[in-house]
């Protein structure tokens, strides 16, 4: 009977002569269901249209990718050291080629995945590899798809891997959500492999903590802590992200710490939201220049700040529009944005305050 993949989450069920009713995974408010509809594959199929492509990334530190980009998209990375190799997250697709190349660079010894939108094809490439133990944490036991005896649950803080590795419990994006600490990483100075617990944004100079980051839920300020408590003993220069070239390669315990300031600011303003002001229709923010057509009557924009590294509201007191950047404006769609917010039209004028969104469910206590 074949191991069904979801094909949104990349996550392989355990054998069955037809496809699950539904993924559990994606069927829940960190990730999503398909919109054309539950959708499946196997591993045979994926392998006719789908290579993985390993990149070096640093010595003894190698990336795997699937090539095209296939579910989520993240990146798998085997970690090189004299007491056996460790693979940090996994990839659905494993093909004979991948593991002869694997196998060249020492193989596996044991497997960790940060949380389980990475669970994947962990037991395949586990009974690939001579039945490498894989690491989950026991607090995401519930969200394990393929059970096998080499799922080896951890529990705790820490738990230690070959090679003078960590598996740090950090919480936030699940209960059990860990990075990787690597003590040869970065020549030396250390580095933390941190999959979605800490991602890595685009300008790879922050990082961004989210509860869902496909449905743009943030936790609160307490689980930001939380995180940046967890690591904090640990020392690191770089930090590697979940997907290909997210990588703070300096100075990143500074980045780490400026983005939790950033975040945990934003979150915990107990400012109320300012008024809104208010933009005649074809008045330029910006002068010297005309927006919009037709209608010379008042329109109202409401203003949320947005975090300009994530791209993610903030929660932030909400601003007048600024003119310090030239806006686009449709006023079809009736939006305008500037280089440092987001603004809205509304019919009765009214403000929309932003509230920090709570979550118990894997969340810290202050």
């Amino acid at each position: 009977m074949p191991e069904f993949i979801c094909i949104t989450c990349g996550t392989q069920f355990a054998a069955s002569d037809r496809p699950p009713d539904r993924c559990a995974i994606c069927d829940e408010e960190r990730q999503y269901v398909n919109p054309r509809g539950q959708t499946w594959t196997t591993l045979p199929d994926l392998r006719r249209d789908h290579r993985n492509a390993l990149t070096v990334e640093e010595p003894q530190l190698t990336g795997i990718r699937t090539d095209p980009s296939f579910a989520i998209g993240q990146r798998a990375l085997l970690v090189q050291t004299a007491a056996g190799n460790v693979l940090w997250d996994c990839v659905s697709l494993l093909d004979d080629d991948t593991e002869r190349a694997v196998r060249a660079l020492g193989g596996v010894a044991a497997i960790a995945i940060s949380h389980p939108h990475y669970y994947s094809s962990m037991v395949e490439w586990s009974q690939a590899f001579d039945g490498a133990p894989v690491y989950v944490h026991a607090a995401d036991t519930a969200w394990v798809m393929r059970a096998a005896p080499a799922v080896r649950l951890w529990e705790g803080d820490t738990h230690p891997l070959p090679g003078g590795l960590t598996l740090i419990r950090c919480g936030g994006h699940f209960s059990g959500a860990a990075v990787l600490h690597w003590p040869g990483g970065a020549g030396g100075r250390g580095a933390l492999l941190t999959g979605d617990t800490l991602q890595v944004v685009p300008d790879r100079r922050h990082v961004s903590f989210m509860y869902s980051y496909p449905n743009l839920v943030p936790v609160n300020a307490a689980t930001v802590r939380q995180i940046t408590r967890a690591i904090e003993p640990f020392p690191y220069e770089r930090v590697y992200g979940a997907f290909a070239g997210r990588v703070i390669a300096a100075d990143a315990r500074a980045a780490v710490a400026r983005s939790a300031r950033n975040d945990i600011s934003a979150r915990s303003s107990p400012e109320p939201a300012e008024p809104c002001r208010r933009v005649p229709r074809g008045t330029a923010a910006v002068p010297g220049h005309r927006y919009g057509r037709g209608s010379t009557a008042s329109w109202y924009v409401t203003v949320m700040t947005t975090a300009w590294n994530t791209h993610v509201p903030q929660y932030h007191p909400m601003r007048p529009v600024t003119t310090n950047a030239r806006p686009r404006i449709s006023s079809r769609a009736g939006w305008m944005h500037n280089s440092a917010s987001s603004c809205r039209h509304t019919a009765q004028g009214t403000s929309m305050a932003a509230t920090p969104i709570p979550h118990t469910t894997d969340a810290a206590t202050p």
